[in-house]
């Protein structure tokens, strides 16, 4: 697996043509093999911008290519073969054990009723060992914790073979362990990707560049070290941020504080 540019040029979003705009005009690249953190509080926008990406809602106005190629002028079949995408809400169980969800990922790579080849085997085992999911293969989804489902839903994107891999807060019902894991993997992936996020230390760790949103409105993107400022981190989450270097290795951590004039 490789990444692609990934592009988006004006990208907003509206129900429906009366409605005001649930995500105001927003544009950033993504170069091939970077990782952009998607950060601002409840309701700024983030899984909106996110649902145009993976193609599950079309821009209202705007563009989205992946190697220069528009997403939504493209099949869905060749699309899903650019595009993936691990969600907050983890699908249902549908009877199917932990490989035969893993193993929806190649549908778009296979065509009618063709039988999976020796090829879709091997990437279906790789990506199962990748997440420790190997001892699990044969259970039931539906008996797996929330961490374990999280686990399997990214490796099922990943058996997709994406080159754009769009993660809405992958962390979200892993315990420590699995949530560095996972972290750890999202870093040593040769892929293109645009993660969602709540912890914005954990942003900062990371990504390599950061898009802020706030009401649906860009406030900026860039990387963490310009974009995580006190200034802008407290105005968009309401708090008193402060940015403190941790010894000795002078990494920088942001703390949050409830500013004492708030209203109550």
């Amino acid at each position: 697996m490789s990444g692609a540019h990934l592009s988006v040029q004006g990208v907003s979003w509206r129900p429906h043509k009366r409605a005001p705009l649930l995500l105001h005009p927003t544009s950033f690249e993504v170069d091939a093999g970077r990782v952009l953190g998607v950060v601002g509080p409840n309701g700024a926008g983030k899984s909106t911008l996110l649902r145009t990406l993976y193609r599950f809602q079309a821009p209202t106005t705007g563009q989205i290519t992946v190697d220069g190629q528009d997403i939504w002028a493209m099949p869905a079949r060749q699309a899903a073969c650019q595009v993936a995408a691990v969600l907050q809400e983890q699908a249902a169980a549908f009877g199917l054990s932990v490989r035969e969800i893993v193993a929806l990922g190649r549908t778009p790579h296979q065509h009618g009723f063709a039988k999976p080849t020796a090829t879709d085997s091997r990437i279906i085992d790789d990506m199962l060992a990748l997440l420790d999911l190997g001892p699990l293969a044969q259970r039931n989804f539906g008996t797996l914790s929330g961490g374990e489902r999280q686990r399997v839903m990214v490796a099922r994107a990943l058996t997709q073979q994406p080159k754009v891999l769009v993660l809405d807060e992958p962390t979200n019902h892993l315990d420590i362990r699995h949530q560095l894991e996972v972290l750890a993997l999202i870093r040593q992936l040769d892929l293109t990707i645009v993660v969602s996020l709540h912890d914005l230390n954990m942003a900062a760790n990371i990504c390599d560049e950061i898009l802020m949103l706030e009401n649906g409105v860009p406030k900026g993107c860039g990387t963490p070290d310009t974009l995580l400022t006190e200034t802008l981190v407290s105005d968009t989450f309401r708090v008193s941020a402060r940015r403190e270097k941790l010894a000795p290795s002078d990494a920088s951590h942001l703390s949050f504080a409830l500013p004492e004039n708030r209203d109550l």
